[in-house]
């Protein structure tokens, strides 16, 4: 049972590395996608990091609650699976584009600002 947990943490890995485009053992990969997860799922992922050192371990195995491991494993990739990458990619996209718009206008309104203030308008 231990050995389909540590399968399923490494297709986690797997789906965070393709879905969240981060990188890393899972510690540091679900710390790279804190901010795009809810936290809900982030804090299975984390209870899934702590278990980890206990799974290896053959005696301390025995304490832990392995069903519930299995709930969280499930919740995350379900999680994972329903990002749609070429959305965010794209949003990221019109995010910067907006930001350049928004600075140009701003440049252009002091530019003409200035020039009427200057009198040359």
């Amino acid at each position: 049972m231990a050995q389909d947990i540590f399968a399923d943490i490494e297709e986690l890995q797997q789906l965070l590395h393709s879905q969240a485009e981060v990188s890393g053992d899972l510690a540091t990969a679900l710390g790279k996608a804190r901010r795009q997860m809810p936290r809900r799922i982030y804090k299975q992922g984390m209870r899934l990091v702590a278990a980890m050192p206990l799974l290896e371990h053959p005696k301390l195995r025995l304490t832990v609650d392995e069903a519930a491991l299995q709930g969280a494993v499930r919740e995350v990739k379900a999680h994972l699976r329903t990002i749609d990458v070429a959305d965010r990619r794209k949003g990221r996209m019109l995010d910067v584009l907006a930001s350049v718009a928004f600075a140009l206008l701003t440049v252009f309104a002091l530019l003409v600002l200035v020039l009427r203030w200057r009198g040359f308008i």
